[in-house]
């Protein structure tokens, strides 16, 4: 009978009907992950990885509906070419691999709403591009002999970090920075610096983090330098979720964490059995630390601050009044400088042209300054409105000055508690 294959067709397709009508669509928000550039030259080091990360996101795209273009030609770095792609991944570049005009094109790519994903060296890329670096994150400084490491997992609701457990122990080659991102990005997972041999981080040691920056998206991990590293499913599938973060594809808090995580594990022992106290005690530190000081590492001379019209200067053998400051804590982990002499904020003034001043009622956008903690102890202070480090250039000689692009020694000093 010729009407029963007419009514299994029929079946059939009222099926199929019904099924695509149980899809959710994808929301417009959201816009599926389709189009990704690998890009992987090199101007330093030359990691042999790179051919397994390509290959690594290639399958990553076939299997999950994105397509791939992997490249070595920073040629492509123009407003148009870039304008199709969702997401642009640092595939353990190194060195100096973008000229200014190109440059230019991925910060417009990024302002646009575009996504970085930077993988392991990464890190270890444009040094003299400000922009790049807050992009990233962190810059590379130094790593010790690949091993094994136990890789804590702070953020279990990231799609890049959900799939693993608390706890990760994995052999990679772990790199140490020269700056900690907690501040500026959230961190996914960080190094246990007790598990292995040769972090320099304090014991607050991120490798994996994400962030929003100048209109797009970041997202970074420090893992990758093993060629097994990409046929670990555990990574590949953080190197997935991290692509879809960065292109906006997934939803992802990536804002930054408002405390610091403990450095050491809880006491084993159990707790004493008297009654604890009526109320908690705090978890996060006061909002300010009255009377600390700021010693410069190049000279050994306190940063003075004598009034709201002289500019400060490191060079003072002593503490006084007008050598104390308040360490007031802002939004997004920065902080501002607060007198004692006058009770006025520091100011970095005109884009860090002109000499720091204690000469503000309020912390504003000028007064306020990312503390970056350097792996030697010090901290470098960096003024928010232009990403400059503050000097104290010529032996203290010279007034203070948010104006360098990186850390050397004028933009270390020791942060103490003074009574």
């Amino acid at each position: 009978m010729r009407s029963r294959p007419r009514l299994l067709a029929f079946v059939i397709g009222l099926a199929v009907l019904m099924a695509s009508l149980l899809v959710l669509p994808t929301p417009s928000s959201a816009a599926p992950l389709t189009k990704v550039l690998v890009f992987s030259k090199t101007a330093g080091f030359r990691h042999s990885a790179i051919p397994n990360g390509i290959a690594a996101i290639q399958q990553l795209g076939s299997a999950n509906g994105f397509t791939v273009t992997a490249t070595e030609d920073a040629g492509q770095f123009t407003t148009s070419n870039l304008a199709q792609y969702q997401a642009v991944v640092f595939m353990s570049t190194t060195g100096d691999v973008l000229n200014a005009s190109q440059q230019t094109a991925f910060e417009s790519y990024i302002a646009a709403g575009g996504g970085y994903v930077g993988v392991h060296a990464a890190a270890d890329t444009e040094y003299s591009w400000p922009w790049y670096g807050s992009l990233v994150g962190a810059y590379f400084d130094s790593h010790p002999a690949i091993q094994t490491a136990t890789v804590k997992i702070e953020d279990q609701t990231n799609p890049s970090t959900a799939h693993l457990p608390a706890t990760w122990t994995r052999s990679d080659e772990w790199y140490n920075y020269r700056t900690n991102p907690r501040s500026s990005a959230r961190v996914l997972a960080s190094l246990n610096e007790s598990s292995y041999s040769g972090g320099n981080m304090n014991g607050d040691h991120p490798i994996t983090w994400c962030k929003a920056y100048g209109g797009g998206r970041a997202w970074y991990t420090g893992l990758g330098h093993t060629e097994a590293s990409y046929t670990d499913p555990n990574f590949t599938r953080m190197l997935l979720g991290g692509l879809q973060v960065a292109a906006g594809s997934v939803s992802a808090d990536c804002s930054p964490r408002t405390t610091t995580p403990p450095t050491t594990a809880p006491p084993t022992t159990a707790p004493p059995t008297t009654a604890p106290p009526t109320t908690a005690p705090p978890t996060t530190p006061p909002p300010t630390a009255s009377g600390s000081t700021l010693k410069a590492r190049a000279n050994n001379q306190f940063v003075s601050a004598p009034n709201a019209s002289t500019a400060l200067i490191a060079n003072k053998t002593s503490v006084g009044t007008s050598e104390r400051f308040d360490l007031v804590s802002l939004a997004n982990g920065n902080v501002a400088l607060r007198a004692k002499s006058n009770g006025q904020f520091v100011a970095a003034e005109n884009s860090g042209n002109s000499p720091l001043i204690a000469n503000r009622a309020s912390a504003g956008a000028w007064e306020t300054f990312q503390l970056v903690r350097n792996s030697d102890g010090t901290v470098s202070l960096r003024a928010t409105v232009n990403n400059r480090y503050v000097a104290a250039d010529n032996g203290g000689a010279s007034p203070l000055i948010a104006n360098r692009t990186s850390i050397g020694q004028w933009e270390k000093f020791d942060l103490a508690t003074s009574n």
